[in-house]
């Protein structure tokens, strides 16, 4: 399983959702919104407007933020 994190450096749900990534062995890769990608540019890769982060791709398809991630792995809040 492979991730990409789109989420900015001062988010604490991104920095919680990279340690979850981590603790479950799953590599990553982070994309910093309007720093590697812009707003448009994420918004137009989802196919809606991006209004919170992290967005979170697995295996290539947008399951959402932090909560989303860590009810795939079943990991309660």
């Amino acid at each position: 399983m492979i991730a990409e994190v789109y989420g900015s450096s001062w988010c604490g749900y991104c920095r919680r959702a990279k340690s979850l990534l981590e603790a479950r062995g799953i590599e990553y890769e982070e994309f910093l919104v309007d720093e590697d990608i812009s707003r448009e540019e994420l918004s137009s890769k989802i196919g809606k407007p991006v209004l919170t982060v992290p967005q979170i791709f697995l295996d290539g398809e947008h399951i959402g933020g932090y909560t989303e991630l860590a009810a795939r792995l079943g990991v309660s809040g």
